[in-house]
């Protein structure tokens, strides 16, 4: 006789959900309703219905800015999960080298995000920066605060360094959890390296490399301390993301309706970005599972 499922568990995880929902919940009424009015101070509102959606979607700075940070998302998705699963595959498997790579693989992941920022300006300065003076030593002409390709290049460079590491982190624990009759059977069957990737690592970390692209995805996409810090946002709009430009408008200019209809519409955009990953990833998950 099957015994009655009991749910009482989650009344332990209630009061984390309620948190979390009053804390979310009540800032996004509040960004609603200031998305809808044109406030002018305390008192003086005007209801203005979609006219800020409407700015905001025909600005075409906005429109460099969403090109600009779609390009720089996706550059970091190509880069880091390659590399954080090359890097996963090669650390050690037992022995006192396990602990001492993973420490040091975990240190970027210690920095502070505007620390990281001023590691990086140091270092890649043309003049002082070790980086920069070896690039130039090379015989090419490196500048990251007059050239905005080398403003990109820097600032790529400078996201994979700080999160590459949580991507190996996340696919060295996916190939960890593998039992090891998967490999003995692949080893008896003489299956080469490629093979035992392709068909038993690669598929049982769909799981961790699901997490790994969404949560890579979301935070590249909400990039603001480490370039604002570097460079500011330039040379001219070259580093300039969609959160730089919020805040732009939020901070610099007061614009609190005009930001909170951006703040919505960015929201929006992450949700759909993240839920087209998500699903392209599960179904290719399902297909390989045929």
């Amino acid at each position: 006789m099957d015994r009655p499922e009991n749910n009482k568990a989650w009344l332990l995880v209630l009061p984390v959900v309620l948190i979390v929902a009053f804390s979310a919940i009540i800032p996004l009424m509040t960004v609603v309703n200031y998305s809808v009015q044109d406030i002018f101070g305390p008192g003086q509102r005007f209801f203005v219905g979609a006219e800020w959606f409407r700015e905001t979607l025909t600005n075409e700075r906005l429109h460099d800015a969403l090109i600009r940070q779609v390009i720089f998302s996706l550059t970091i998705l190509v880069i880091e999960l390659p590399l954080g699963i090359a890097i996963a595959l090669a650390l050690p498997i037992r022995g006192w080298g396990v602990s001492v790579s993973l420490v040091i693989l975990a240190l970027p992941l210690l920095i502070p995000w505007n620390v990281v920022g001023t590691i990086w300006q140091i270092f890649a300065r043309p003049d002082i920066g070790l980086a920069g003076r070896a690039i130039n030593g090379l015989g090419i002409d490196y500048n990251y605060t007059a050239d905005a390709f080398d403003a990109w290049v820097t600032v790529v460079v400078m996201d994979v360094w700080h999160w590459t590491p949580l991507v190996a982190l996340l696919c060295y624990a996916g190939l960890r959890a593998i039992p090891d009759a998967f490999y003995q059977a692949a080893k008896i069957d003489g299956a080469s390296a490629w093979a035992i990737f392709r068909y038993i690592q690669l598929p049982k970390m769909r799981g961790v490399l699901t997490i790994a692209v969404l949560l890579r995805f979301m935070d590249s996409f909400m990039i603001y301390t480490e370039p604002f810090v570097l460079t500011g946002g330039g040379p001219g709009n070259a580093t300039t993301f969609l959160s730089q430009f919020l805040t732009t408008i939020a901070v610099g200019r007061f614009d609190v309706g005009p930001a909170a209809a951006f703040s919505i519409i960015y929201f929006l955009i992450i949700l759909l970005f993240s839920w087209l990953f998500y699903t392209a990833i599960t179904r290719i998950g399902e297909g390989g599972d045929r």
